[in-house]
This record gives C-alpha cells, sequence and structure tokens, in this order.
C-alpha cells in the first residue's frame, strides 16, 4: 500500500469511529448547490459555512458549467430540491496556464505527468501519446470574470434549466479567502 493509501484509510478510521450523521436525509437541507473548481486551496464547506448535508457541491477543474456539471445541477434541482445555485471560479486558477493547443500537445506526445516553468508547459517523456486530446474543449480560462459569466450563462440558457432558479456568479481570492461577486453573472442568473 501507498503512504498516502494509508493515511486515508486512517483519516476514514477516526471518521467513522464516532461518526453520528447516517440519518441526514438525501436533499440537501439549505436548498442550494455550488459548482466550483477541484483546486485542493477551495474548501467550500469553510468559504460557504457549510455542514454536512447542507448543499450539493459539484467540482471540477476550474469549476465550469460543462455538460456534466450542469447534469448535476438539473439533478440537484428536479430530483432533489435545490433551488438557488453558485458558479465559484477563484483566482490564481491552474486552467489559466494552457489553452486546448498546449494540452492537445502534451497529450499527443505522452500521457505522463507533464511540467511547467518559466517558459512554459513541457512534456516529461517520450510517448506513448493520444491524439484524442484535439477532440475536448478543455475549458480553459482566459479572464475569470468572463470564465463565470460565460458559465452563469450556460447554465442559464440551458433548456434543462427552469428560469426560476437563481444562478449566482462568485470569484474566491485564494490569498484572502473572500468570495468577489461578479455582478454581470449574477445580474445575468436572475431568475425570472
Amino acid at each position: 500500500m501507498s503512504q498516502i493509501l494509508d493515511e486515508v484509510l486512517a483519516a476514514n478510521q477516526d471518521y467513522a469511529s464516532d461518526f453520528n450523521k447516517g440519518d441526514l436525509p438525501m436533499p440537501p437541507g439549505r436548498r442550494f448547490a455550488i459548482l466550483t473548481c477541484m483546486d485542493a486551496r477551495l474548501d467550500p464547506a469553510k468559504y460557504a459555512g457549510l455542514s454536512e448535508g447542507d448543499a450539493h457541491v459539484i467540482r471540477n477543474a476550474g469549476g465550469r458549467a460543462s455538460d456534466d456539471a450542469i447534469r448535476s445541477l438539473v439533478i440537484s434541482y428536479k430530483l432533489l430540491g435545490t433551488r438557488e445555485w453558485f458558479v465559484i471560479h477563484h483566482t490564481d486558477c491552474g486552467m489559466e496556464t494552457f489553452t486546448n493547443d498546449i494540452m492537445s500537445d502534451l497529450l499527443s506526445s505522452s500521457l505522463k505527468t507533464a511540467s511547467v516553468d518559466a517558459s512554459g508547459w513541457h512534456d516529461c517523456c517520450e510517448g506513448p501519446g493520444c491524439t484524442d486530446g484535439k477532440y475536448i474543449n478543455w475549458l480553459t480560462i482566459k479572464n475569470q470574470e468572463q470564465s463565470v459569466l460565460e458559465d452563469v450563462l450556460r447554465i442559464r440558457n440551458h433548456s434543462l434549466v427552469p428560469s426560476d432558479i437563481p444562478v449566482y456568479g462568485y470569484i474566491y481570492d485564494v490569498k484572502s479567502g473572500r468570495l468577489i461577486e461578479v455582478p454581470e453573472a449574477t445580474k445575468a442568473g436572475q431568475a425570472n
């Protein structure tokens, strides 16, 4: 076993030893959902004041409104009763450090982990690679405010999203811990 696996299993054993939340209902108690980034520096439970059972938290690279994220939000609403949604991106996001072309090029030369330095991204190894990466929109980010607005609009305009759900747009500042509203996004996400 790896050290990480051992640590995770030990932490779970400690957590389960006095676990008393087995009776929480499936629908989130505070009836809202957050779409945010998978970045390890973000702790939605802390920055949004959540306890287990309060809200749905959907995480992916960049906190982007991908088809799968929208699928999760629709299920959150339709089957589990959420009534408000937040799109929360963050400063210093790794999704700002590459483009679709860079990702496709890196994958075509090797599937191993790449590295980055002041001159950009570099592959560590020679093949095998895969050219399938050029068929994926990696939803990279050039501007945080713009990407939050784009994602709120993508959610708001999706045919499966009811017009009476407000969608709020924010950026989490990794240096201060503050949520900063993107007013244009929140306005675009207003419920009708």
